[in-house]
């Protein structure tokens, strides 16, 4: 065997190792069927896979790239006689084998063409997907008609409305622009129907602390106010129920974070310290109540949330989010940083997304990113104060007492980072 013969070995070696990987998940997922009953086994995936790799070397060679075409359309057509077959004699039609097995054919196809990098990255994919059958079968069984409808809202208002809407300034100091202000309600909207896709995924079972940290993604206000209605009900739940209430409270602060890396990348080298300083000292406090709850026992309630890709809220935020880029504008030009600071105070009385949104937009323009990391952080530690006074208020003293040292703590590391900036 010449030079050029020993160079080709690895990649078809690749193309049989690809093969055997998928196969051999293959295999074990079909391990209790009979003898003969399977379309493609171990064996018949690494044959593909070999099958892929001489192809992709007859193509290279007599750089006659249809051959490539015409045997993928072969093995289509035997695989698909084989799974017609299947079908008559076992009733079974599922076309997933088919399918990986056309995968590994092309992935051979790539190994044997050089592109070994792509090829072993497709067969993890494909191997991964493969095994997550029960996985994503039960995360659909949990979602609901609403939430696939939530879904198709959220590509409406953001693949055929944001393209059609004005991008320029309009209003007062041209601070207005439709297409900016609707790309954020696009923004807000993914980020907490992700958070409640994921919260209706893992579902109740998985305890108030990991629902509250997802539910924090939606909503930690409304998370806030559903478990401090719940602590009351039982003297073992209020160090949970607290537990749960700062780690969804936390979550805002690497939302936050998102948040301005999107809009504007360059100002999250700022805002990061201070930001994880707080998130630290959240985590710290959920942590601690965590290994102080009485018992083993963690109640599975889940936070009840309205979906966020309704159009009534996302339209309300629209406007609260026009209403504060307009007073952040005019408080700027008016009454200077100081006019900034008391807005960003006044915003956190009731939300944080909206002001955030506004100033990182503002420091893509003209706006000290200092001052707007400190108004954010100011914006944020107040609405923290308010949801502390907010848990005391509806769940009692009992509770107020457990989520003050940490919402404290967070308060601490947040004014540090008010001068760390």
């Amino acid at each position: 065997m010449g030079p050029e013969g020993l160079g080709a070995l690895p990649g078809l070696g690749l193309a049989v190792f690809l093969g055997l990987l998928v196969g051999i998940e293959r295999g074990w997922q079909a391990r209790e069927s009979e003898e003969g009953a399977r379309t493609a086994g171990i064996r018949t995936f690494a044959l593909t896979g070999l099958l892929g790799g001489l192809t992709g070397l007859l193509v290279d060679s007599l750089d006659a790239p249809v051959l490539l075409g015409l045997a993928f359309l072969a093995v289509a057509l035997f695989l698909g006689f084989a799974l017609q077959q299947r079908w008559q004699r076992y009733a079974d039609a599922g076309a997933t084998t088919l399918v990986a097995a056309l995968v590994v054919f092309l992935l051979g196809a790539l190994a044997a063409l050089g592109r070994p990098v792509e090829a072993a990255a497709g067969a993890v994919v494909t191997t991964v997907l493969l095994s997550l059958k029960p996985t994503l079968h039960g995360w659909l069984r949990r979602l609901e008609d609403r939430e696939l409808h939530a879904a198709l809202k959220l590509l409406v208002i953001s693949v055929v409305l944001l393209p059609l809407l004005p991008d320029q300034g309009y209003g007062p100091w041209g601070s207005l622009n439709p297409y900016n202000l609707w790309w954020l309600v696009v923004l807000i909207a993914g980020l907490g129907f992700a958070g409640y896709v994921a919260m209706r995924v893992v579902g109740p079972g998985r305890g108030l602390l990991v629902t509250g940290l997802l539910g924090g993604v939606v909503s930690s206000t409304a998370v806030t106010l559903q478990l401090s209605r719940i602590a009351p009900r039982g003297e073992g739940l209020y160090t949970v129920a607290a537990g749960a209430i700062v780690i969804a409270c936390t979550t805002m602060f690497p939302r936050m974070a998102v948040e301005i890396g999107i809009v504007h990348p360059g100002l999250l080298w700022q805002a990061a310290l201070p930001l994880g300083l707080v998130t630290a000292a959240g985590v710290a406090g959920a942590v601690w109540l965590w290994w102080r709850r009485r018992g083993d026992s963690v109640p599975g309630e889940a936070p009840r949330l309205t979906n966020p890709m309704e159009l009534g809220p996302a339209l309300q935020f629209a406007g609260l989010l026009a209403a504060v880029t307009l007073l952040a504008e005019a408080a700027r030009r008016w009454l200077g940083d100081a006019g900034l600071y008391a807005l960003a105070a006044a915003s956190g009385i009731a939300d944080v997304d909206a002001i955030t949104l506004s100033l990182a937009g503002m420091a893509r323009e003209d706006l000290s990113g200092e001052v707007a990391v400190r108004a954010m952080l100011l914006a944020a530690l107040v609405n923290t104060v308010v949801k502390g006074a907010m848990a005391a208020a509806v769940g009692g003293a009992a509770l107020g007492r457990r989520v003050a040292v940490p919402f404290a703590a967070m308060a601490i590391a947040g004014l540090a980072g008010l001068f760390l900036i």
